[in-house]
């Protein structure tokens, strides 16, 4: 089981990583703000105009800590990892069933019946909690995801599960709204948007797919899976599909989650957010920091998974499915077990 170390997270702009023999040294205008050993860190993530020394990025090859960039606001930009890890033959494999209908389907079946599975138990929880406020079209989207469910144990072919996927995100999205219970006239939603983000709502959604799309990432490349090769998303340039595939059951559990507390516990506030020229809505330093803090400690939750039935951190959550479905490509499970919400 691989150890939940630390992903550190680097958001002041003009900061300065060097390496000073086994440590990472981050500096802002040449004074030495923080030391960290390498044995701790998991990967680093920087965000905007942030730099690293060509020997750290060395030293994080060698000791397995990726290295992210980002945008200021967010967007991934590119990724310094080591050696490829993991078995060519787990890799040949994954490749001949994602070149195969029948089993891609299969895969992707699995992954969106996780997803959905997990999309409804975010509704039933706000129906049990905030029964008043929910009202009758959060129930109406909650029958309709279990119908959707019902459908998705037939064998559908791969565009049939795209299709009920789909229409079972924008249902779900369409009452998203309803489950801001606090600050619901400062948070308006009206759906989704990304690139860029029209709203404060969807530019904490897309800040927080993002992180979780790092992790996962991450976590098919420690098992030695190819990231870019999925079964739900198909092949394009520079897309890492089945790292999408992966994160689809974590959407709503996590990230959804994580911004519905952020918002109805008055965590972060309206004015921490700030219109650009393009329309596009970001978060301010002082909020973004925020999120990052809640996000880490999200990831320290301990819970049962319903699977491997051991007590783990959700941030280990990611790495279990990534092994889950490498056993499944293997051929020492039957089908792909996703995380099921309970």
């Amino acid at each position: 089981m691989k150890r939940l170390l630390n992903t550190l997270f680097v958001t002041t702009q003009g900061a300065y990583l060097s390496k000073q023999r086994e440590t990472v040294v981050i500096s802002v205008d040449k004074e030495v703000k923080l030391r960290l050993p390498i044995h701790t860190l998991g990967s680093l993530v920087c965000f905007g105009q942030v730099s690293c020394s060509p020997f750290l990025l060395g030293l994080c090859a060698e000791r397995g800590v990726s290295v992210s960039f980002l945008t200021e606001y967010g967007r991934f930009m590119a990724k310094v990892v080591g050696p490829i890890s993991g078995n060519v033959l787990l890799r040949r494999e994954q490749y001949r069933q994602a070149d195969d209908p029948k089993s891609s389907a299969k895969i992707a079946r699995a992954v969106v019946t996780g997803k959905l599975y997990n999309s409804r138990s975010v509704l039933r929880r706000a129906m049990r909690d905030h029964p008043d406020k929910t009202g009758d079209s959060v129930k109406a989207v909650e029958r309709s995801l279990s119908g959707a469910l019902t459908d998705l144990t037939k064998e559908l072919p791969l565009d049939s599960v795209r299709g009920v996927e789909g229409d079972a995100a924008r249902r779900y999205f369409s009452v998203f709204n309803k489950l801001i219970t606090a600050q619901n006239e400062e948070f308006p939603f009206n759906g989704r948007s990304r690139r860029p983000p029209l709203d404060k709502v969807n530019s904490l959604l897309s800040f927080l797919y993002t992180l979780l799309l790092h992790d996962v990432r991450s976590a098919c490349e420690v098992v030695g899976l190819d990231p870019a090769v999925g079964f739900l998303h198909r092949d394009r340039p520079g897309r890492p599909s089945l790292a999408l595939d992966l994160m689809e059951e974590f959407r709503s559990i996590l990230s959804d989650r994580l911004v519905l507390s952020l918002i109805n516990l008055r965590q972060v506030q309206p004015k921490g957010f700030e219109i650009r020229e393009s329309g596009g809505v970001i978060m301010d330093d002082k909020t973004r920091k925020i999120v990052l803090v809640a996000w880490q400690e999200r990831k320290r939750d301990t819970v049962m998974h319903p699977f491997i039935k051991e007590k783990i951190r959700l941030g280990l959550f990611p790495y279990v499915q990534a092994l889950l479905m490498a056993r499944h490509l293997r051929g020492d499970l039957d089908g792909y077990p996703p995380v099921i919400w309970r």
